[in-house]
């Protein structure tokens, strides 16, 4: 488990064994969403970095919006 401090800035350093982990390069990009006292920092991605995501995928069982609940 690794701890960082928020500066009064409101920044924080991701710990240099995270960073190595993930592949993170200074100037990249994140998304934050709150997940009730959590926050998610997800990579944002290219879109060419994502292509062929889903090949292959089972696409026999959707859903449609009147489906749902």
């Amino acid at each position: 488990m690794y701890a960082a401090t928020l500066t009064e800035k409101f920044q924080i350093g991701i710990p240099k064994a995270f960073r190595d982990d993930l592949g993170l390069k200074a100037g990249q990009q994140f998304v934050f969403v709150a997940k009730g006292d959590a926050i998610i920092m997800i990579p944002r991605r290219d879109i060419k970095a994502v292509r062929g995501l889903f090949k292959g995928a089972n696409t026999d069982n959707l859903r449609d919006r009147v489906d749902r609940f």
